[in-house]
Formats: C-alpha cells, sequence, structure tokens
C-alpha cells in the first residue's frame, strides 16, 4: 500500500514567488493517529515555509524520537532531514547548524523528548542561542507507549485509564525565558491563524526560537480531565497578543483591530507585528513575560501567542566567529592549514 500522494494538481493552484504550489512543500501521507494535532502542525509548517517562498531544499529538519519525530516526514520532503537518537537532536542540530549556516533549521521534538531525557541537551542549546526553530508537539503523554504522563502534564491532570497526575509540570515557556531564550511563544495546533505566522517568525528569527505547541493526543490524552485536551486548551486558551508576520520587500499591512500594535523588526529586515490585547505587555521586557505566563497560569490559564523576542541578541554563529561559508565549500588548506595553525593556536592559550 502506497502513502504517497498524486502529484497531479489543479493547473491553477496558487504559486509563491519561487513559482512552487504547496504541494511542493508537502510530504508523503501521514501514518499518525487520525486527527493527531502533529498533522496540523505539519499543514502549518508546509503553508508557513511556502509563504515565506524558501525553496524546501534550502531547508534542514531534524527530530528525536516519538510520535512528534514522526511527523517531519510528512512535510518538506525535497528538505534534507535526520531522525536522531532519543532527546539528542540539538547535539546533531549543533553540529548541521556548524557545517553550514546558510540553511534554514527545523528542530521537531515532543514533550518526552525535550523535558525528560533530552532536557540537559535543550537547556544548552538554548544557552548558545543556536539559529533554529525549536517546535514541541506538546501532548502531555507518551503516544508511542499507551499514553503514560509526560514531564508536561500538568499536577491533577486525569489519564485515559482514570489515574491523577500528582506531580507538577514542567513549563517549557517559563523554562526557556529563565534560560535566555531569544524568541519563546505558545499555540496550539488548532488555531493555525496563530500558529502559522509565528512559525514564520520563528524561521525569520536570528538565533534561537522555541514554540511549544499544544498539540492533543487523540488517542490517549483527549478526554475529560484531561489538560492537554481539545476542549480543555481551547477553553483555557489566553492570547498574549495576536500576530502578523510582515516579511522584508513586501507591502505592510494590518488589519484594523482595537488596541495598540507593535513592530518587532528581526535581524533579516522582517518584522513581526503584534496586536496587544492590553497596552502594559511589552513581549521585548523578559520580567513581564515571565510574570505574564506565571499569573496567566495561577488563574489556570495558558498564555498563547509570541511571549518574548530578543532580535539584538548574537547567535551561535556570531559569538564563535563561525565561517558564514558551508564547510564543504571550504578548499582543503582552509579546512587543514597544517601544524603552524595548529601551533599558534595553542600559544593563544598559553
Amino acid at each position: 500500500m502506497s502513502f504517497y500522494k498524486p502529484t497531479f494538481r489543479h493547473p491553477e493552484s496558487p504559486k509563491n514567488k519561487l513559482g512552487l504550489t504547496t504541494r511542493a512543500y508537502e510530504g508523503p501521507i501521514s501514518t499518525l493517529c487520525a486527527g493527531c494535532g502533529h498533522d496540523s502542525i505539519s499543514a502549518a509548517i508546509v503553508q508557513a515555509v511556502w509563504d515565506l517562498g524558501i525553496a524546501p531544499h534550502r531547508v534542514a529538519k531534524l527530530s528525536g524520537i516519538g510520535c512528534s519525530s514522526k511527523s517531519p516526514s510528512y512535510f518538506l520532503s525535497k528538505a534534507s532531514g535526520f531522525n536522531s537518537v532519543h532527546g539528542r537532536m540539538p547535539a546533531v542540530m549543533t553540529g548541521a547548524n556548524v557545517a553550514n549556516g546558510e540553511l534554514h533549521y527545523i528542530g521537531i521534538s515532543g514533550d518526552g523528548d525535550t523535558a525528560s531525557i533530552g532536557m540537559g541537551q535543550f537547556a544548552h542549546v538554548i544557552r548558545r542561542n543556536l539559529n533554529m526553530m525549536y517546535l514541541v508537539e506538546n501532548n502531555g503523554c507518551y503516544g508511542l507507549t499507551k499514553g503514560q504522563d509526560s514531564a508536561t502534564a500538568d499536577e491533577g491532570s486525569k489519564s485515559k485509564k482514570g489515574a491523577i497526575n500528582p506531580f507538577e509540570a514542567i513549563d517549557l515557556v517559563a523554562l526557556s525565558l529563565d534560560l535566555g531564550a531569544t524568541f519563546v511563544a505558545r499555540s496550539f495546533s488548532g488555531d493555525k491563524e496563530q500558529l502559522i505566522p509565528l512559525i514564520k517568525a520563528a524561521i525569520s528569527h536570528k538565533g534561537f526560537a522555541l514554540i511549544d505547541v499544544i498539540s492533543p493526543c487523540v488517542t490517549f490524552n483527549n478526554h475529560q480531565g484531561s489538560t492537554k485536551s481539545y476542549d480543555y486548551t481551547r477553553e483555557h486558551a489566553q492570547a498574549a497578543s495576536v500576530v502578523d508576520f510582515v516579511p522584508t520587500m513586501q507591502e505592510i499591512t494590518l488589519e484594523q483591530v482595537k488596541g495598540s500594535t507593535r513592530e518587532v523588526e528581526l535581524h533579516n529586515g522582517d518584522s513581526v507585528q503584534l496586536r496587544k490585547l492590553s497596552d502594559d505587555y511589552d513581549p521585548t521586557d523578559r520580567k513581564v513575560a515571565v510574570n505574564a505566563v506565571m499569573n496567566q497560569k495561577a488563574e489556570g490559564k495558558l498564555l498563547t501567542g509570541l511571549i518574548y523576542i530578543n532580535p539584538e541578541a548574537d547567535d551561535f554563529h556570531q559569538m564563535l566567529n563561525v565561517s558564514d561559508k558551508p564547510l564543504n565549500q571550504h578548499d582543503q588548506q582552509t579546512l587543514c592549514p597544517g601544524a603552524s595553525a595548529l601551533q599558534e593556536i595553542n600559544q593563544g592559550f598559553r
């Protein structure tokens, strides 16, 4: 049985600035459970990259292990990809990023892959401000191993078997803010109007960009009593800001809405426009972001949208002065300068 989609498309299908339809950005048919939030996220990534006009082969997508880590198979089939060891995606991503800083890097992880076995790597990839979008498909359970609670399962949440989780959840948004992430956002897989512009902004951000996406597991964690279900998330989501991503070189337009508007310029000249729900919320103020997350959590609400951004911080390449030229394009003399160069480096440490 083939899971590949037919290649034909209507001749009048919309095309982006590269002359490509969305079909060029898709992958084979998903084998995840019908209704899985992860598939909605894949569709949002397809739409975002297509809108940005990035050629699929200019993207590298990496993942770890788990249902979330299967999902890169189902989008951007022409991109470079690597499915790494459980929790170790950031290490592989760092090596790829150093070797070729010209690509757009998308890391897909899950709540188990990030908040448990991969926690150490997650903390250090934030600290290094690696230029990547790190998207967590967060369903609060281990969907591949019969739905056990993960480290992001909320205290008091009920499993499908009826067991109550007694442990405090790890909040990846709050943790990322504390660790110094330069772009922090949260969304919901069922809200493409919010998620797509967040993905565009995260891909265009120069540095580490986290998007924690609540993505309900329809098989093991979408029942009454779960705090990661579709119904619970829709009822408790509280938007920090409504986001419009405005690519550079295009006419900047913004639908008129109530409230003030703030524009945040990114390194590459693109910008994110934020229609703030309150005049005192500043997404460039880390303290405000931390307080907003904690206050909403205390009220039992889930803060979504662009929560924090620092467009001025140096990324990993700038900190280490890594060559902008991909390593496979350097000549032998540059890559292996000889013993004299090594001796000079050693002298510099004395």
